[in-house]
């Protein structure tokens, strides 16, 4: 017995040592990361990223306007240390009507539902969420809703496991509406939005999806393949595809009218590995979302330039952020 423990603790530390060490250079680099590494992005707020951020922000004039009028809010996640990430936003807690990118609560929902066999994982559905998420097909999206029900959509974002829509914390993520011109609607209980979204939500969904948290890990890998290979070049993707060609873009987007959305997650070298999300009530929104990623990526010190940590330093008004 004493033998057969000794071989089994033997077998558990070379597994452990092999799922932690593995991970030391890209190629070794996999997603989902280990769970066990998994941290709640406000409790890994940074200062100095959230320093850069607000700089960056305020050294555009359109930008700091928008920011102080609550008409932009965005987002970042620094995932290259797995075991200690760092979040910062402006405007995080800000929940606005998000387009087409909250139905990454609906393909969640979907998941969740196939896991629980009330849902058939058919070539069908299949389908359907690959032209929701790559192609941000409406028509398709209506079908996976139709096929769930708004409460199930409801119950999956406000369960304890993920609460990606707390109405004591501004809200989040909701769908309560098809995406088709008429239907029934089941507004969110906070501001009545059909489609909404907070950054500091959707950076939560996309960190539990990095860390395998989203229903199991093989449920997240398998959403990491519907969200991998955007089919509409624009926003961040248009921007990404001339820093890194090769790099891994896990993506989804929104636009409708004056509104919209970009969240992606990117994986790649040279300190590629984070989280960016844009949410901007403005008619030159998706231009940008295009120019931000390079700034964004500048506040992460993986752009060709660098900048100091020092907000004081910022000629001219000294920008004060809303966080709420």
């Amino acid at each position: 017995m004493i033998k057969l423990n000794n071989l089994i603790l033997i077998i558990i530390f070379i597994h452990f040592t092999l799922l932690t060490t593995g991970q030391q250079k890209f190629g070794s680099y996999k997603l989902p990361y280990p769970s066990i590494y998994y941290q709640e992005v406000d409790q890994k707020h940074d200062k100095v990223l959230q320093t850069n951020l607000e700089k960056i922000v305020n050294k555009n004039t359109l930008w700091s306007k928008l920011i102080s009028r609550k008409k932009m809010a965005v987002g970042l996640v620094d995932l290259r240390d797995m075991e200690n990430i760092r979040y910062a936003a402006i405007n995080g807690k800000n929940m606005v009507y998000a387009a087409s990118l909250p139905k990454i609560a609906v393909l969640l929902s979907a998941i969740e539902s196939v896991d629980e066999g009330c849902l058939e994982y058919s070539p069908k559905l299949k389908k359907d969420l690959r032209l929701m998420i790559a192609k941000s097909n409406n028509a398709a999206t209506t079908r996976v809703i139709e096929s769930l029900g708004f409460d199930k959509i409801a119950e999956t974002m406000t369960q304890a496991r993920y609460q990606l829509y707390d109405e004591d914390e501004g809200g989040g993520l909701w769908v309560g509406k098809k995406y088709a011109k008429s239907g029934r609607k089941k507004p969110d209980p906070l501001k009545g939005l059909s489609h909404a979204a907070s950054v500091e939500q959707v950076a939560r969904f996309y960190t539990m999806l990095a860390y395998g948290k989203l229903v199991s890990e093989n449920w997240s890998r398998e959403m990491l393949k519907y969200l991998k290979d955007p089919e509409i070049n624009h926003k961040f993707v248009k921007s990404l595809k001339r820093l890194a060609p090769d790099v891994n873009i896990y993506r989804k987007s929104g636009s409708w009218k004056q509104f919209h959305a970009d969240s992606a997650l990117v994986f790649g070298e040279e300190g590629r590995r984070y989280i960016i999300i844009a949410l901007i009530e403005d008619s030159n929104g998706s231009e940008i979302c295009s120019k931000f990623i390079y700034q964004a990526e500048i506040a992460l010190g993986i752009g060709k330039k660098t900048i100091t940590p020092l907000l004081e330093e910022v000629n001219g008004p000294v920008f004060r952020p809303y966080r709420g």
